[in-house]
């Protein structure tokens, strides 16, 4: 007679009980565009833009530079900072809100380019703190077994659903990948995340139309033959309601990732804030009352914001320029559309690879 269910034993993973980041890499796009370039199509002045959102430049993507293709450079790069095998890869998640495809997703692309065709592969979308949703599902994988070394890429093609004649953000964003190797560790390098999300003003970020409404419209506009084009939609954001959101609600997690962690801003060396707004990131860190020590990423005003890229982004451009040194302890918050955040205190890892 067989076995009743409640005799039968379903075994657990056997997992790493410590997470880290190995290595690092980016992909900013070729393009360089300036508030001055951005001027062209909005009544604005660079010294507006720079004072508004402290941004003076960003990367947009030409039609070759895509999600896959600069995710994989991306990924690339960190699995060669990592200094690891890149058969030990087993598994890639990529952080993104602006491919173009479901169908297919973009990550089995971006290990079959690393060749590992065949690893578990997935994207992720919940927007500016996609980086932060990644991190802490890979770290949580590891832990549970079900991976021992993960890539995890933020990337965006944010020009992609932009328009340029928008005041309030058309200079705001920009393009690129930032890529990370998690693996496991001895000690822990990577503490549990903080996240949340708060649907009830998720439309302070949000599109002017879902994409079944653009088809009807295209649909619509055939059958009556009219050859005006059908506007796409576009990214809108409240910008003031936003600014509130984060001065006051990440703040407080900032605060919560610290306890979480088992850290102290004095123990902080470095904070890597999503790059949505120079003075956002200034109002946290008064607030978390961070030491004038601590370096503060300002990728910002050369790429501006990328969405789900703008960590692994700013934590690169930081690595790269020895505003922080590997092994540093830095404090991340990811936060944006959904609204969603995700915070995270890491050990940064080994400096990127020189291009």
């Amino acid at each position: 007679m067989a076995d009743s269910n409640d005799t039968v034993t379903i075994a657990t993973g056997d997992g790493a009980s410590g997470t880290t980041l190995l290595g690092i890499g980016a992909y900013r796009p070729r393009r360089v565009v300036s508030n001055e370039q951005i001027c062209e199509t909005i009544d604005s002045t660079s010294e507006w833009i720079y004072e508004r959102s402290g941004i003076l430049n960003r990367h947009r993507a030409e039609p070759d530079e895509t999600i896959v293709s600069m995710s994989s450079e991306a990924a690339k790069k960190a699995v060669t900072s990592a200094g690891i095998d890149p058969e030990l890869i087993d598994a890639v998640i990529v952080c993104t809100s602006t491919n173009w495809t479901q169908v297919p997703h973009a990550a089995p692309q971006v290990a079959t380019d690393l060749g590992r065709n065949g690893i578990a592969a997935f994207d992720l979308t919940a927007g500016c703190a996609g980086f932060g949703y990644g991190l802490a599902v890979a770290t949580n994988m590891i832990r549970g077994g079900g991976a021992r070394y993960v890539v995890v890429v933020g990337v965006e093609k944010m020009s992609d659903g932009i328009d340029y004649s928008d005041r309030n953000t058309s200079f705001i964003f920009g393009d690129g990948a930032g890529a990370v190797v998690v693996g496991p560790s001895e000690t822990n390098d990577i503490s549990p995340v903080v996240w949340g999300s708060d649907g009830e003003k998720g439309d302070a970020i949000s599109q002017t139309k879902d994409f079944k409404q653009y088809v009807d419209e295209v649909d619509a506009a055939a059958a009556d033959g009219r050859d005006e084009a059908v506007i796409q939609p576009f990214l809108t954001m409240d910008g003031s309601k936003v600014f509130r959101w984060a001065a006051v609600q990440v703040s407080k997690v900032c605060v919560q990732t610290l306890e979480t962690a088992g850290v102290t801003a004095e123990q902080i060396q470095a904070f890597i804030p999503h790059q949505a707004n120079g003075r956002i990131n200034s109002a946290m860190a008064k607030h978390l009352g961070l030491p004038d020590s601590v370096a503060i990423a300002n990728d910002i005003e050369q790429t501006g914001n990328t969405s789900a890229a703008s960590i692994p982004l700013a934590m690169e451009a930081m690595l790269r320029d020895g505003e922080a040194e590997p092994g540093q302890i830095a404090l991340c918050i990811g936060f944006g559309a959904g609204l969603s955040y995700a915070g995270q205190v890491v050990r940064l890892p080994a400096a990127p690879p020189v291009d």
